[in-house]
């Protein structure tokens, strides 16, 4: 199983910065690309960024030019920096990867999903 954990969320002013963490654990063969998504309460989940292994980045128009995707493949690591936060960038951010587990005699590729952090940005 691989496993990903969200951080970095949090409360913050309008104008302001969060730079949110999605490390990816468990018995690893590989992961691909690896995304952020947000989905604000009663609306649909939605693509924010995404990587490929290799550092190609996408950006939806929601978040573009105040986004920064990056990740860190040795530490099974992407990243999310926001700047110029909104209210209405107030959303659970989730992090996911599609990656291969290893298991006990074959792998495993799906695509996996963290449990999600909640971004508030309020005066």
């Amino acid at each position: 199983q691989v496993q990903l954990v969200e951080s970095g969320g949090g409360l913050v002013q309008p104008g302001g910065s969060l730079r949110l963490s999605c490390a990816a654990s468990g018995s690893i063969f590989s992961i691909d690309d690896m995304r952020w998504y947000r989905q604000v309460s009663g609306l649909q989940r939605e693509l924010v960024a995404s990587i490929t292994s290799d550092g190609v980045t996408t950006y939806a128009d929601s978040m573009k030019g105040r986004v920064t995707i990056s990740r860190d493949n040795a530490k099974n690591t992407v990243y999310l920096q926001m700047n110029s936060l909104r209210p209405e960038d107030t959303a659970v951010y989730y992090c996911n990867a599609d990656a291969t587990a290893r298991r006990t005699d074959d792998t495993l590729w799906r695509t996996w999903w963290g449990q999600g952090t909640q971004v508030t940005v309020s005066q």
